[in-house]
């Protein structure tokens, strides 16, 4: 086995002094070395990611489609008039080119300067959409090269939840060095399919930290800290932002990582990441974003109305992503032949790219165009692209192509922003506010914030971009709150948005299978009054072998007391009473939190998300109607809890055991 001391396979006493040096270091140092080592790798995979990927676009929606427009005689020299347009030097790919000719017939753009008058339209006995025929053709050869990819080739590598899995021993750990994983993102993306390049590049920082620290023979919790490092190191590099990279590993759904060690560890991967995207891709952004404006600070109520629309759009994207991932319709699609549905998905891709091109590929292009159009973009037009993207990127991502769901967010933010500037402004309510292009960068995080669930990563990353701090109220306002209302509707699980995770997936139907009964203690839960002494409640919650207590007043649950609260409220210092005698805290007075609770009919699922983040070990089950209750209810719901209600207590061992039982043989006891 190989170390990282000064010699390969000392005596403990020979190396105890080095040793001991090393474990005396406050820092970690040697982590940190780790954690450098993986920026610069991952930093290297995203800028060969970026370099494939355009090399795939220019060679497909290049030559690719010259030759197909020649070959099928669709009036290639009226196309190729046009297509120049966009091969000025601030235009970028053959993708953008065509996405110029579709943006501007459907009045996204000015007129280029380079032609006076404005774009003809092609002469032929046909439609003219029918000259983009080979749009039809690219994503359906992209998605069926990437389905045989994903047959024959073999694992892309787990996702973020797998890999923490894996860190924490909890599944035998099976990381995977990048590649197949970025060449599938390349063909998808490059051939139009409408997802984006950040969850590939997150994953596969996120694989290449545990592959690593496997290597180096790490703990667990620095494979940990060193998959968080890979993760920001991944978003750092994708959308060139580092603090927002740095944010989104403590964040993001996936993470369990905690402690000063994994923080210096996180920022050393995300500078060194974006270090080596600079030097090799320059600095220039990923999306060139206009100054923000501000007209009034009363404005900042209509953010909150963004915010609220922008949760339903969140809501819409991840619940069609997550209908795509179902087991029922991949089981389907498992059927059919290898490369077909890929295939047919990016055949659908491809007939919905002729009417409305942009929702081809990553989708900067268009966002950049909707930020410069100052609310020129016809308002239906805008409504039906919003459809037509959702529904092109629930499509890419159920059929196989490989990317995240990041780009599609901020995409469908900015149309979305857009709209609700315009409705308004001049085509609706003749408010004097901003112009929509304000309100579709704010757009943007909200959509965002609501999808990940990282309200601070989405406010950061549009910081970053445009690098003006008049925006932050907004931001923190519309993403707050979108990010706030998806929670309460579908709780904390991995959203999926960097892309399908089936390990995780798997582990989260199992649970989801399960009722929260399963999970009780078989002990009867400790109900006490709210006016008992808290001394008196810890003696009874001890000699329960219970780890919290139930509180209530009369006939009513008013809260939750944990073993912790009472020691805390206990071992505090009190001052003493007019008469000279100490005051004794009551159970109420021990209360730190509301209450956290389920209704019966809750699965294992929400029990996880109940317990996890809220950092308890059990919890109480309530037999009230579902409907009176959240996703992951916090606080009493009107008019209250009755303690005749109560059922018991959920555990996180209760559902080590329930989970144990399906694993067990029926009849394995009786036989016993």
């Amino acid at each position: 086995m190989q170390l990282s001391g000064p010699k390969p396979e000392p005596a403990p006493a020979a190396a105890s002094p080095v040793e001991a040096e090393a474990r005396a270091l406050p820092y970690q140092w040697n982590l940190l070395a780790w954690a450098a080592l993986i920026g610069v790798l991952t930093g290297l995979a995203v800028v060969a990611f970026h370099e494939l990927l355009g090399f795939i676009n220019n060679g497909l929606f290049g030559p690719f489609v010259e030759g197909l427009l020649t070959v099928g005689r669709s009036q290639p020299p009226e196309l190729a008039t046009e297509l120049p347009l966009a091969a000025a030097p601030d235009t970028g790919t053959p993708l953008r080119a065509l996405l110029q000719v579709g943006l501007g017939g459907l009045g996204f753009l000015p007129p280029p300067p380079a032609v006076p008058e404005p774009l003809p339209l092609p002469v032929s006995s046909l439609p003219d959409w029918i000259s983009l025929w080979p749009v039809v053709v690219v994503p359906t050869l992209g998605g069926w090269a990437v389905g045989l990819l994903r047959r024959y080739g073999g694992d892309l590598g787990p996702g973020l939840p797998s890999l923490m899995a894996m860190a924490d021993g909890a599944v035998s750990a099976r990381p995977s060095l990048p590649f197949l994983r970025l060449l599938g993102a390349s063909l998808s993306l490059g051939s139009g399919a409408s997802l984006g390049p950040e969850g590939p590049s997150v994953e596969s920082g996120g694989n290449i930290g545990l592959w690593v620290a496997l290597r180096g023979g790490l703990s667990p919790q620095s494979q940990k800290a060193l998959v968080a490092a890979g993760v920001a190191a991944g978003l750092a590099a994708g959308f060139k932002a580092p603090i927002a990279g740095v944010f989104f590993a403590f964040e993001g759904s996936f993470s369990a990582v905690q402690g000063r060690p994994s923080l210096r560890a996180v920022l050393v991967a995300a500078v060194a990441s974006s270090l080596v995207t600079q030097l090799l891709l320059g600095d220039t952004p990923i999306l060139r974003l206009p100054a923000y404006e501000v007209r009034s600070p009363l404005e900042l109520p209509l953010y909150l109305g963004l915010g609220l629309v922008a949760s339903l759009m969140s809501w819409a994207l991840v619940s069609l992503l997550a209908a795509g991932r179902s087991e029922r319709l991949q089981a389907w699609l498992g059927q059919l032949p290898p490369g077909l549905p890929t295939a047919l998905g990016g055949a659908s891709v491809g007939v919905m790219a002729l009417g409305f091109p942009q929702v081809l590929g990553v989708g900067y292009d268009t966002i950049e165009a909707l930020l410069g159009s100052e609310g020129g973009v016809p308002l239906l037009t805008l409504l039906v692209l919003l459809g037509v993207k959702l529904l092109a990127t629930g499509i890419s991502n159920a059929t196989g192509f490989v990317g995240g769901g990041f780009a599609p967010s901020l995409f469908l933010g900015a149309v979305l922003g857009n709209c609700y500037g315009q409705l308004l402004g001049d085509s609706g309510l003749h408010l004097p506010v901003a112009e929509p292009p304000a309100y579709a960068m704010v757009g943007m995080a909200a959509v965002l914030a609501g999808s990940a669930r990282a309200p601070l990563t989405a406010l950061l990353l549009l910081f970053e971009l445009t690098r003006d701090i008049r925006i932050v109220l907004p931001l923190m306002a519309a993403a707050g709150l979108s990010a706030a209302l998806v929670e309460r509707w579908q709780g904390l699980a991995d959203p999926g948005l960097l892309g399908p995770d089936p390990q995780e997936e798997h582990r989260r139907r199992q649970l989801a299978a399960l009722q929260v009964a399963e999970a009780f203690e078989p002990e009867a839960p400790l109900v006490l009054a709210a006016e008992l002494p808290a001394q008196k409640a810890l003696i009874q919650l001890v000699e329960a072998h219970g780890h919290c207590l139930v509180v209530a007043d009369g006939a009513w649950v008013v809260g939750l007391v944990t073993l912790a609260d009472l020691q805390r409220a206990l071992s505090a210092e009190r001052e003493f009473n007019d008469d000279g005698s100490l005051p004794v805290p009551t159970l109420l007075s021990c209360r730190r939190s509301d209450l956290v609770w389920l209704p019966m009919s809750a699965q294992l699922a929400q029990l996880e998300d109940q317990l996890r983040p809220n950092g308890l070990r059990q919890l109480p089950v309530f037999d009230v109607p579902a409907a009176a209750a959240a996703a992951l209810p916090h606080g009493l719901p009107n008019p209250g809890l009755p303690v005749a209600s109560l059922r018991g207590l959920a555990s996180r061992d209760g559902m080590a055991r329930a989970l144990a039982r399906q694993l067990t043989p029926a009849g394995d006891g009786a036989q016993d």
